[in-house]
């Protein structure tokens, strides 16, 4: 099992879409069932990856790797090649958790078209798990294409009264990026083939060549910058970051509840997830370049005041919550530019940590949605008196958003402005600000939903959470305290892929430009000082951060 464990987590869910297609459409209840199993079954075949990974987690290079490079369609290139580090692992484990909870909180919520709802999120849920699992990059564009198709669908079919609108608008911007990237790959791919006489999508190979581009007589700094913008539209799209967000708003609030828990808990981390998987290893000179790297930071810090303050101003609940993640997003790629390892350590951990507490908002959001079938804040007040168990756990969450210490989000937020202020505390000192603004807009938002007394009577009978309803929240709530109380094992799981990365990108050449998880990891220079991170001073290991190079 160990030798294809991630095949059989990839092809779960894949495997209950095929099964759905046979089901009678007229029988609902046997297609939730199945939806479900599978959903259940796609995080369970998943929980023996963490005593495997554990038991590897400080050995270098990738995973649990299945297949060889060129096994797929040789005659270009492309292979069937599937592995994992410490980053891809804990995003791997958010997606199959959050596409169990977001399948089981559709229950009651779809009535329409059941069959083909749960046939596309599954289908989603395959495509997702690829993106973070690729080492060639045919197999990654091919994943990444998939699951753009099956959420287009989820808003466009089953969203609200804007909702064709709101899919049109996000497929069109997730596809011009994903057009600009693919030239990208293509130029990548060519220029391998040039430097070796070979034809690949290996990223193994990729790794070697790619940042050779930079000093390359023959293309040089102004080629490898436009081809670090070609993959930066793509995935800063995804992300979102300032000014490439106003899709998301539009798409949140059309989304049905379990559309947006995933938008936000996995599809919104690729965008991430591309930046550091691929974005610094390939282009290391020109991520250190002064001026790439300020504009960098710049849109990170823009992304953290902008959303938060657009979120206070908000009437609709899922309005409020789809600007917080633009906010919260900031902080991730803040802490990915910092270039550091306190900060990029922080930015993995935070992620996890938006998926845990935004997907817990959306579904918070869309339990009320159900009952009232509105989301204006207005209508609401004094919510607390009749649904007490639903305003204990939202109180928790939104406690967990804003980086309460003892939660998950305080753990991941001060890591990343750790590492940020170790680079310039101007930068640190610019973002901080989005810590307060975030406590305002969610306690304010607390005050006026759960406090004081029934003011409409519409909101008088509102019956509190069902069983199954507490059912999706628990392994969120866990999560949320496991990581604020004892973070130690994520960043554990994070320090090798994180150090390495580090010295890959600030001494190229010294680390002869290869990802963290492809060879073992380089002694740090004599000169480099040993600094201690939030993860040592919380119990983790200490790591050592890199001269700041061109910085």
């Amino acid at each position: 099992m160990q030798n294809h464990i991630l095949s059989i987590i990839l092809f779960t869910p894949l495997l209950g879409a095929l099964i759905l297609l046979f089901v009678p459409k007229e029988n609902k209840d046997a297609i939730r069932w199945i939806a479900n199993i599978f959903a259940l079954g796609g995080f369970l075949v998943s929980l023996p990856l963490v005593p495997m990974f554990w038991a590897q987690r400080l050995e270098p290079g990738f995973k649990f790797i299945e297949g060889t490079p060129n096994n797929w369609i040789p005659s270009i290139g492309a292979g069937y090649v599937i592995g994992i580090d410490g980053i891809s692992f804990l995003l791997i484990m958010l997606t199959t958790l959050l596409g169990w909870i977001s399948i089981l909180s559709s229950w009651t919520a779809i009535e329409n078209r059941v069959k083909e709802y749960y046939v596309w999120f599954l289908i989603l849920q395959t495509g997702m798990l690829g993106v973070f699992m690729a080492l060639d990059f045919f197999l990654f564009f091919v994943f990444w294409e998939a699951m753009l198709v099956p959420m287009y669908l989820l808003i466009g079919i089953w969203g609200g009264p804007r909702k064709l609108y709101a899919a049109i608008k996000f497929f069109l911007y997730t596809l011009a990026g994903s057009v600009l990237m693919l030239l990208g790959i293509l130029f990548l791919y060519f220029h391998h083939h040039g430097v070796t006489g070979i034809y690949t999508f290996s990223l193994t190979a990729l790794y070697e060549t790619a940042p050779k581009i930079y000093s390359d007589p023959a293309y040089g700094p102004t080629i490898a910058t436009l081809l670090f913008f070609a993959f930066f539209f793509a995935f800063a799209i995804k992300v979102p970051m300032f000014p490439f967000h106003t899709w998301l708003p539009d798409a949140h609030v059309e989304a049905p509840t379990a559309g947006s828990v995933i938008l936000a808990g996995v599809l919104l981390k690729m965008g991430t997830y591309g930046f550091i998987r691929f974005s610094l290893p390939f282009f290391p000179d020109v991520l250190m370049h002064t001026k790439v790297r300020g504009w960098m930071i710049t849109l990170s810090i823009i992304a953290i005041i902008y959303g938060a303050l657009v979120s206070l101003m908000q009437k609709d609940m899922k309005k409020l919550v789809a600007y917080s993640s633009v906010s919260h997003l900031g902080f991730c790629t803040l802490g990915i530019f910092a270039l550091n390892s306190a900060g990029l350590s922080g930015s993995v951990l935070q992620q996890i940590n938006h998926g845990i507490s935004t997907g817990a908002l959306f579904l918070i959001v869309g339990i009320l949605y159900e009952r009232r079938h509105t989301r204006e804040i207005a209508e609401y007040g004094g919510i607390s008196n009749v649904m007490p168990v639903y305003a204990t756990i939202t109180m928790i969450m939104f406690l967990s958003s804003m980086g309460l210490p003892l939660l998950n989000g305080f753990v991941g937020e001060f890591t990343i402005l750790q590492g940020t202020f170790m680079e310039n505390w101007r930068w640190g000192a610019w973002a901080v600000p989005g810590v307060v603004l975030a406590a305002a807009y969610l306690l304010w938002l607390y005050q006026r939903v759960f406090f004081g007394t029934v003011t409409n009577p519409k909101n008088e009978k509102l019956h509190d959470l069902t069983p199954r309803e507490v059912l999706t929240f628990v392994p969120l709530l866990i999560m949320a305290f496991w990581i604020g109380l004892y973070p130690k094992p994520f960043f554990q799981i994070l320090e090798q892929p994180v150090n390495q990365l580090v010295q890959n990108v600030r001494n190229p050449q010294a680390a002869g430009a290869v990802n963290a998880t492809l060879r073992p990891a380089v002694k740090q220079e004599a000169t480099s000082a040993p600094v201690a991170t939030t993860a040592s001073a919380i119990g983790a290991p200490a790591v050592s951060h890199p001269a700041k190079g061109k910085n």
